[in-house]
């Protein structure tokens, strides 16, 4: 698969992410929106390491550079 996000998209991700598990792990989200915020942290994280976003496909979005011919 062709890498469609960019860094910026990357660096945001990741802070959501951590802010996330922080409201999960200091208990201001718990129950089943904690285990929601979670797994989208977890989604994030994941998506931003390998630098593909699955929505971003069928949508055509790229937040990534364009490539030259």
């Amino acid at each position: 698969m062709k890498k469609n996000m960019g860094t910026t998209d990357k660096v945001i991700r990741i802070l959501v992410a951590v802010i996330f598990v922080v409201l999960y792990f200091t208990h201001v989200v718990s129950g089943v929106l904690g285990i929601i915020f979670l797994a989208i942290a977890a989604m994030f994280v994941v998506t931003s390491i390998l630098g593909i976003c699955p929505l971003y496909t069928p949508l055509g979005l790229s937040t990534g550079k364009k490539e030259k011919n």
